[in-house]
């Protein structure tokens, strides 16, 4: 590996549970391999405004147990620009930083590989996003815990819903993606779950309805992921308002709870195993991939892979849940 003395860390885009954890893998595993590190406070806009800390190992010690980021994170509009990246790549020279690690989804890896390519700066990413929408990876930071989350609050919902007697959508988050709608719905033994990759083939709600929507239940609950394809939770329950008056329906946003909170074992380790791997791939001088994990092993996926391919639904899950929920 040529030329590298110092790594950089920064995380960017939503924060996601494991990040702290993925943020202290990096350091230790990096400060055991001799390099000095320094985290990048509030993502790209830190790299632009110069918002450096040399971290020590001690900056990383009782945080794999928080949720959030400990470098905090930030949109940042002038990295979006060619002129931004040229302050970024500045301040890089003058802190000494050799190479880059990006914690974070899409659109941070969208920056560190158009940032990558024009200054050949390497720089690996890890996946944090509760969503599981980076392509080429079974999982990314933050999903297992935001799935616990979901689940502990949609058994809580159950409890009402079974003593009125009513229809519940309850939102998630994902984006463009319907991972945690789905897995979500199997978690809680839900009716449903509508999500926007199968919204273009199927009126979701209408076949729900069709199918003896609740013969043999006195109440129902159905997962819906949050996406312009799908509608929203509030957009379903309008439509059910106005062509299914016969049902008393209610609708719970979940929203930023579940992004909160303290990581799973799973996320943790995750984590840990995806920050050390990362210094290792920039040993191995690999650059411009992505740290990911496929049955269990590590494994680097290109920037352009992760990005540009949609990560597929597995149809199975969907089979199973509409077996289980007669």
């Amino acid at each position: 590996m040529a030329g590298i003395n110092c790594i950089g860390i920064l995380t960017s885009g939503g924060d996601a549970p494991g990040m702290n954890a993925a943020i202290r893998a990096v350091t230790r595993s990096a400060i055991f391999g001799g390099f000095k590190v320094k985290g990048i406070y509030r993502g790209y806009r830190g790299l632009v405004t110069g918002e450096i800390v040399e971290f020590k190992t001690q900056n990383v010690s009782n945080i794999i147990q928080m949720g959030g980021t400990i470098l905090k994170t930030a949109r940042c509009k002038e990295f979006q620009t060619p002129e931004g990246r040229q302050l970024a790549y500045e301040t890089l020279k003058k802190e000494g930083i050799d190479a880059l690690v990006v914690i974070g989804g899409d659109g941070s890896l969208t920056g560190a590989r158009i940032f990558a390519s024009e200054y050949n700066f390497p720089i690996v990413g890890l996946p944090g996003t509760i969503d599981n929408d980076l392509f080429g990876t079974d999982k990314t930071i933050g999903y297992d815990t935001a799935l616990n989350t979901i689940m502990e609050c949609v058994d809580k919902i159950r409890d009402t819903a079974t003593s009125h007697e009513r229809l519940f959508f309850i939102e998630v988050m994902g984006r463009d993606a319907g991972f945690l709608a789905l897995n979500g719905a199997i978690a809680t033994g839900a009716e449903a779950a509508i999500i926007p990759e199968i919204s273009t083939e199927v009126d979701q709600l209408a076949e729900l309805i069709q199918n003896g929507f609740r013969k043999s239940k006195n109440s129902s609950i159905v997962l819906v992921a949050e996406s312009p394809v799908t509608g929203g939770a509030m957009t379903l329950a309008e439509r059910v308002k106005n062509e299914y008056p016969q049902y008393d329906v209610r609708v719970t946003i979940l929203g930023h709870l579940q992004r909160g909170g303290s990581p799973t074992a799973t996320d943790r380790i995750l984590a840990s195993r995806m920050g050390a791997a990362a210094v290792d791939a920039l040993l191995e001088d690999q650059r411009n991939v992505m740290i990911g994990i496929r049955n269990d092993e590590i494994v680097y996926v290109p920037f352009s892979k992760a990005i540009k391919n949609d990560k597929p639904i597995n149809r199975e899950l969907l089979n199973t849940l509409r077996r289980l929920s007669i």
